[in-house]
């Protein structure tokens, strides 16, 4: 080889490199087998995000507390939990704040053989409650029945705290007569011939909630939002879209169909609809309102063991930078 082409080899070499420009991340932590990831799926496989300019990365753990310590570590930028924890964290001093994801609250479901018809009947009954204690669910159907009927059923009922997929198993092999339960499992019991009796958001206006408040949300640092306010509202915009997109489309539940891990039709047509009616349909002062509204009520049946030291919803649990 000559001299004179092994130097414009090594020039070509050694020359300027042309970098490609690689989009934005935003890595998100969630349980591994929870609702959210039939959302994320949609957004990943649209390319919905890869559309508002960023790259979704999504991180499973098994647990709620893990996505929180995910989230107060820096391993993720956004975690999905409920504003309780949000208002307690600013209290607190922290600056986490929250958008909405879904509005979906559980029931009450009986087994058909129960001889359950009212709030009423549940004078002595084993009552299975998903979430333990301070569970939302439980604190509002507890205020509404001390308004209603003048009883708090945790003194008229035994309760059974257990995980989810445990009260449904109970139920459905007959050792338990009514549980109350997180939406979806629900929508497995209803599926499997149990009867829903009471929905939680039936409560709110009984409870003076005037509209139904978000209860879940996407929840990050406001710092962070603030100095990447590009990157989270293409974030946001991309959860919307993935969310039009499962209102609207049959199809798009047929193609997410293995992800739910519905066992039967009737349980995948439970689990579609129950998931549409809790798409959040605004997001703005009212919503807000509705929340702080729902607060004191939690605040006075769960006390310290759920909101902290804090009376009131803290100021800046709801972002204000984001609105539909």
């Amino acid at each position: 080889m000559s001299v004179g082409i092994l130097t414009l080899i090594i020039v070509c070499l050694s020359g300027p490199q042309i970098s490609i420009a690689k989009e934005p991340q935003v890595t998100v932590g969630v349980l591994k087998f929870g609702t959210v990831n039939w959302e994320l799926n949609v957004v990943k496989h649209h390319k919905l995000d890869f559309k508002e300019g960023y790259n979704l990365l999504v991180k499973g753990f098994g647990g709620k507390n893990a996505t929180a310590v995910s989230l107060q570590g820096g391993a993720v930028e956004a975690i999905v939990t409920d504003w309780i924890w949000v208002s307690r964290q600013r209290f607190a001093g922290r600056d986490y704040t929250f958008v909405p994801h879904s509005v979906a609250v559980g029931g009450l479901v009986v087994h058909p053989d129960a001889g359950i018809n009212s709030l009423k009947d549940l004078r002595g009954k084993k009552v299975g409650i998903a979430g333990g204690p301070v569970d939302k669910s439980w604190l509002m159907l507890r205020a509404y029945a001390k308004k209603t009927i003048g009883i708090d059923l945790k003194e008229i009922v035994e309760p059974v705290f257990a995980a989810p997929p445990l009260l449904n198993k109970f139920m459905l092999k007959g050792e338990l007569p009514v549980v109350l339960n997180f939406w979806h499992y629900g929508a497995r019991l209803k599926a499997a011939g149990m009867k829903e009796i009471v929905r939680v958001i039936d409560l709110l206006p009984g409870l003076g909630v005037k509209r139904r408040p978000p209860l879940i949300g996407w929840v990050f640092s406001e710092v962070w939002a603030k100095s990447e306010p590009k990157k989270i509202q293409s974030f946001l915009r991309s959860l919307r879209a993935a969310k039009t997109i499962l209102e609207k489309s049959d199809a798009e539940w047929e193609r997410i169909k293995p992800v739910t891990k519905a066992k039967n039709e009737s349980t995948f047509i439970a689990l579609r609809n129950a998931y549409r009616l809790g798409i959040p349909q605004s997001f703005g002062d009212g919503d807000v309102a509705a929340a702080e509204t729902l607060f004191k009520v939690l605040a006075k049946y769960g006390g310290k063991d759920l909101v902290g030291n804090s009376t009131t919803l803290t100021p800046g649990t709801f972002w204000s930078g984001f609105r539909y």
